[in-house]
């Protein structure tokens, strides 16, 4: 009978599944849980929604009831309705990360968790019943960095000497049209360097991706900025440390892991003040903030990029103040103490 479920209801592997995942991956030791939804890379097998409801019929041992962990809107009310409708011993906590006001419907089903666990201060202002504020933590031994990154990067098989990656969906939120400016200005200048733009493009978008691949090739770029797609989630770890920095310019971002993997991975980044990215930057030690203009990102990289020491100085850092302050091992920690404050309530 497990004490804890994690829910994982989207089939995508999402900055939402990366993050439940990683934590998940802690918890296997802690806890007795089960996932259920869809399986996430190195986690339990997963098990269907209604196999999860059955399992809540009886209280595990030890414990006042079973705690669903839920991240989204369909994992919300399907615990709501097993612990309202079904009256399973069941209490709900849920992570917000979003950093501006829900909708109507979000807003009605977070007053109805039991706990919410807030990624930072200002999520915090939008949610009710916030239990802790717990920054989302990278794992730091899937995420390491290179021996020797030249040949990281080689092995990688995409040309050029040096690397350098924007990653996520495909879509102007994500500011993958900056990036395109950007490394328009930045590239003829660095003829080693090649970009990625790693992630996929929804149907919606697909005028969006043909307008990036259009400025692309106008200016002569289409061998320097490519489009690797999606990169499955085990081979991310190993892309990310071949990398010389990371590229992160998104309108929105609720919280943002992208840095953070590349820091464990010793790389720095460069991103626009969105999500939890200033947090990361340790005041320009492990990572740049800039302004979204393009002459703004492209000064920005080249300042890291033609520095040899410099960026080996903010490799270094951007490792330890991953390991030091946001390492996962530190969120599932947090989110433990959460666990066993509503279960010592009963």
């Amino acid at each position: 009978m497990p004490e804890l479920i994690v829910t994982n209801f989207n089939r995508n592997f999402t900055g939402v599944s990366a993050t439940a995942a990683g934590v998940l991956r802690q918890q296997v030791g802690r806890y007795d849980l089960a996932l259920a939804g869809h399986a996430l890379p190195g986690c339990p097998p997963a098990i269907s929604p209604a196999d999860a409801l059955r399992m809540c019929h009886d209280v595990p041992s030890g414990r006042p009831f079973i705690i669903w962990h839920v991240r989204r809107n369909p994992e919300m009310r399907k615990a709501i309705w097993a612990r309202d409708v079904l009256r399973l011993p069941v209490r709900i906590v849920f992570t917000s990360a979003a950093q501006r006001r829900h909708s109507m419907v979000p807003r009605w089903l977070i007053s109805r968790m039991d706990a919410v666990i807030a990624t930072t201060d200002r999520a915090a202002e939008f949610v009710p019943h916030v239990r802790a504020i717990v920054p989302h933590g990278v794992d730091t031994e899937r995420f390491n960095p290179a021996h020797d990154r030249a040949s990281a990067w080689t092995a990688t098989g995409f040309p050029g000497a040096r690397g350098i990656a924007t990653i996520g969906r495909i879509r102007p939120e994500k500011g993958t049209d900056r990036f395109v400016a950007a490394m328009i200005r930045l590239l003829p200048d660095m003829p080693d360097v090649t970009a990625l733009i790693i992630g996929r493009a929804g149907r919606s978008d697909s005028a969006f991706l043909q307008s990036l691949k259009d400025q692309i090739a106008a200016a002569n770029l289409t061998d320097r900025i490519v489009f690797p797609g999606e990169i499955a989630p085990d081979a991310l770890p190993t892309l990310m440390r071949g990398l010389s920095a990371v590229v992160q310019l998104p309108r929105y971002e609720g919280y943002g892991m992208t840095p953070l993997e590349g820091m464990a991975s010793g790389v720095p980044f460069v991103a626009t003040d969105a999500g939890y990215y200033n947090s990361f930057a340790a005041q320009g030690r492990a990572g740049l903030i800039t302004e979204e203009a393009p002459q703004d990102v492209a000064a920005a990289l080249r300042s890291i990029l033609s520095d040899p020491v410099r960026h080996a100085s903010m490799s270094a850092t951007a490792r330890q103040v991953a390991e030091a302050h946001f390492s996962v091992v530190r969120e599932a920690d947090g989110i433990g103490e959460v666990y066993d404050a509503l279960w010592d309530e009963g």
